[in-house]
């Protein structure tokens, strides 16, 4: 057997990296641990979320799969942070997860050029110090030109639930044991743990939602894709309300009588977890000022009475998760269906990698999603799908592929990932973009979706289609008029034409600041730095820099600028010697 790409997993980031190969006319084979759990929602069933929904736009901007599949599983909609300004706008979705994970699986099936299998790999075949393929645990032996590893929580994964731990990816699912190994070995890559948790689900006919908060969501419903006919779209749509309750001092003492029985804080558990996504009983020790925390309690599906309970994962015994529980107004005679847990897992640190997401060690591997320290559906896509692209555009002899920070939330997760480095699950935030006004959820489209033509992911009907729309802004812009019909812009609408028209105006004098600042730093991302630049002969810097300039091996000086701990000065040096470089 013999592939272009393989990519091992199927979580968020493998389907994205898959599908993102194959359309670019690659034969690519997607190797699963089980096809029944492709694009697996393992914790809440939800897309998008303060700045993750802007990723998501992006994602589908250039030609990614997730927003279509949410606006095909979604049963509820909403815009987060209407009362502030455009800037953190963000859209988010809660989905069946039972129809996501059919949509996206139906997606890969009728992919040309792509194939699912189902294997466990458990080598990367490494010649001339380039990947070469995989062998299975089986001893299968497939080649390809290069290989995408998105392996999600899954290598060396560790399951705790109170004293208890085992072996697992996720519950009652086997985790990878040799692939780990296999990447220290043939590769040459650091290995480190991270740590992440999930709630308990709550059987929804044993729960008073009479004593909560009803929380509905927006009507009409806006789609996530820009691919969706909005009008026809919202005929069909369902949408399902979500409900808040919240923790309360009987609660917390529940659980800091047990913490002599957490995981977390018995020392069983070593690895960090998501700091802005933390377990109940990480929220009772380090906010112990606060006497409640919110939960909500988020249907994972139109068919099932499963409701995830959102805002209590926890590890702690099970016994405790019931008394935690049944602690929460309107869940005093809640049924547990499944109990939350901890899983620890093996992950790669992310400045071992190239902006394009290969690897420095080993030419054409490729890692995205969770084994680069991220967490998150979202940020996983996203990765993926910049590794996927990569991956095809190397073995078709085209440039890489690499966002700038003032283009896309993408540029900023891929430059903090590479440049910093994580010590703990990377999420995500507004706050982390520097440009954020210009990187909005509205005007994806308008940023990436031309990246998408060029790069074959964007059909030339729908190109058109959007062509035609961006004429209509820039005519609307200028004189208020629009020549065309709504039929000629769909699925975009005047309507949007005039929104967006007046966002650009409101903001245009914001913007046209931030435009000025990402012209400065776009100076330092043109000044490239040599592969082959020998750190050691700079004169003047000092030994702790040398050490992180051939840690990260920054590709431009705007990237070694934003290597923690590196001064003005070092820049300066390094500059000074680029230049000595260039003339001679």
């Amino acid at each position: 057997m013999k592939y272009h790409v393989i990519v091992i997993g199927a979580g968020h980031a493998g389907c994205e990296a898959a599908l993102a190969a194959g359309r670019k006319g690659l034969s690519t084979l997607l190797v699963t641990l089980h096809p029944d759990s492709i694009a697996q929602m393992s914790c809440n069933p939800a897309i998008g979320g303060t700045a993750k929904g802007q990723i998501v736009r992006e994602i589908d901007a250039l030609g990614g799969e997730m927003a279509k599949v949410t606006d095909c599983a979604g049963l509820q909609f909403r815009m987060l942070n209407l009362s502030r300004g455009p800037a953190v706008w963000s859209p988010r979705a809660q989905c069946d997860k039972r129809l996501y994970h059919g949509a996206m699986k139906s997606a890969l099936e009728s992919q040309e050029n792509l194939d699912v299998l189902q294997a466990e790999a458990a080598k990367i075949l490494v010649k001339n110090n380039r990947a070469a393929g995989i062998e299975t645990r089986t001893g299968l032996v497939i080649e390809a030109g290069a290989v995408i590893v998105t392996t999600g929580t899954f290598m060396r994964g560790l399951i705790h639930v109170g004293m208890s731990h085992f072996p697992g990816g996720r519950f009652n699912e086997p985790s990878a044991e040799s692939l780990s190994a296999s990447l220290e070995r043939e590769c040459g890559l650091e290995i480190k743990r991270l740590k992440t948790g999930t709630p308990p689900r709550i059987n929804g006919r044993s729960i008073d939602f009479a004593a909560m908060e009803r929380q509905p969501g927006d009507e009409p419903p806006a789609p996530f894709s820009h691919f969706t006919d909005a009008a026809a779209w919202q005929k069909t749509k369902r949408q399902l309300p979500c409900w808040l309750t919240y923790t309360n001092t009987e609660t917390h003492r529940i659980i800091r009588d047990n913490l002599d029985r957490s995981p977390l804080y018995c020392g069983i558990i070593k690895s960090a977890g998501p700091r802005y996504c933390p377990s109940i009983e990480d929220k009772v020790v380090r906010f112990s000022h606060r006497d409640r925390h919110q939960v909500f309690l988020e249907p994972e599906g139109y068919d099932t009475q499963e409701f995830y309970a959102n805002g209590i994962s926890t590890s702690l015994p099970q016994d405790v998760q019931q008394g935690i529980v049944h602690s929460i107004k309107g869940l005093e005679n809640a049924k547990i269906m499944r109990y939350g847990y901890a899983i620890e897992y093996d992950y790669c640190p992310p400045t071992q990698l190239y902006p394009t997401l290969e690897t420095k060690t080993v030419e054409n591997l490729f890692l995205a999603g969770q084994v680069n320290g991220t967490t998150g559906y979202e940020e996983a896509a996203g990765l993926g799908l910049i590794a996927g692209i990569n991956a095809a555009n190397k073995l078709q002899n085209s440039p890489p592929f690499v966002l700038r920070r003032d283009e896309a939330y993408l540029g900023v997760l891929v430059d903090d990932l590479v440049t910093k480095g994580v010590d703990e699950p990377y999420r995500m935030f507004t706050a982390r973009a520097e440009y954020r006004l210009m990187l909005r959820s509205d005007n994806a489209d308008l940023r990436l979706m031309e990246h998408g033509r060029r790069l074959g992911l964007i059909c030339e009907e729908f190109y058109r289609r959007f062509e035609a729309y961006r004429a209509a802004l820039a005519e609307y812009g200028a004189n208020k008029s629009i020549s065309v019909s709504d039929d000629e812009l769909l699925p975009w609408t005047l309507a949007h034409v005039r929104r967006q028209a007046e966002l650009e105006r409101k903001y245009s004098g914001y913007i046209a600041r931030q435009v000025k600042q990402a012209g400065n730093l776009r100076k330092m991302e043109n000044k490239t730095i040599p592969a082959s630049i020998d750190y050691g002969g700079i004169p003047g810097l000092l030994t702790e820099t040398r050490e992180k300039f051939q840690k990260v091996r920054p590709m431009t000086l705007g990237q070694a600028a934003r290597i923690p701990g590196v001064t003005p000065a070092d820049v300066a040096l390094l500059s000074i010697h680029l230049k000595a470089l260039k003339k001679h």
